[in-house]
């Protein structure tokens, strides 16, 4: 772990299986999930510059603890999964204020999109803007059917600038990706899965315990393997083909020598559960 992200840690200290950054993030841990918990719901978690300073420290976090097999993003306001960047901050910014403020906007949707472990996204009410890109930042989409998804920065002037011009179009294609950003449109949950740009569509109330379930199944895997098949999914996405199975093949040369190959390969044989070693 970095000196920074360890200060940070220290500095907050430790409440059981739970830690606060800042006053907006809370990490919540389930033995290997990691929950990232959105709590600025006075504001339903419209994102401030203390509140992206808070996700891009935690997410530092995270990324260091090699426990962590999965993270699961989830939000503590009842309507709302994320509504963006705070529009009301933003309004008072000057043209110099607003350049200071990019770098750490854009880290905390790159320290969501960089975890190194699975990640998933459990939304439900609004996930708007800049909200929709922290989720589109996960690998998957848990959404109940409250969802209310969409891109709508063309409305007011700007661009998807937490990553959603990049995102989107790998979900959805490119032209589907023009059609959203360029109308603003939101989409309810139904069409939001029928286009595919949330992966699971569950229940009203139950996006949370669905994506927690879901992360629990994905951690019950190597956490060497895990974090080795996102990276070669991560890197390979766009090559030409020969390029991509040299990515693969990479991440496979990576593993193939763990501890958590050789016990995969050993508890398969004897008939047993693994017990990861992690490394």
């Amino acid at each position: 772990m970095g000196v920074g992200a360890a200060a940070e840690r220290a500095e907050q200290g430790d409440q059981g299986g739970e830690r606060r950054y800042g006053e907006f993030v809370v990490v919540r841990r389930h033995a290997y999930v990691a929950e990232l918990v959105l709590d600025r719901p006075k504001a339903m978690n419209a994102v401030s510059t203390d509140m992206a300073r808070s996700i891009a420290g935690a997410c530092a976090a995270l990324s260091g603890d090699r426990d962590v097999r999965v993270a699961v993003l989830t939000s503590t306001h009842e309507r709302a999964f994320c509504v963006g960047a705070d529009l009301k901050e933003r309004n008072s910014f000057s043209d110099a204020e607003l350049v200071r403020q990019r770098p750490v906007a854009r880290a905390a949707y790159t320290g969501v999109l960089e975890l190194p472990m699975p990640t998933i996204a459990a939304v439900h009410g609004f996930a708007l803007g800049g909200g929709f890109e922290l989720a589109l930042s996960c690998d998957l989409i848990v959404a109940d059917r409250t969802a209310v998804v969409g891109l709508p920065e063309v409305s007011v002037g700007v661009i998807p600038g937490g990553g959603g011009t990049q995102l989107l179009p790998r979900r959805v294609g490119a032209a589907r990706a023009a059609e959203l950003i360029f109308t603003a449109r939101r989409l309810e949950a139904v069409e939001a899965r029928e286009l595919g740009l949330v992966d699971q569509l569950v229940d009203e109330g139950r996006d949370r315990a669905e994506a927690l379930a879901l992360a629990a199944r994905i951690a019950a895997n190597s956490p060497v393997g895990l974090r080795a098949a996102k990276r070669a999914l991560r890197l390979g996405h766009g090559l030409d083909l020969r390029a991509g199975l040299e990515v693969e093949d990479a991440a496979w040369r990576s593993v193939a020598f763990s501890g958590d190959r050789a016990e995969g390969v050993a508890a398969f044989n004897e008939k047993r559960k693994p017990e990861w070693p992690g490394e």
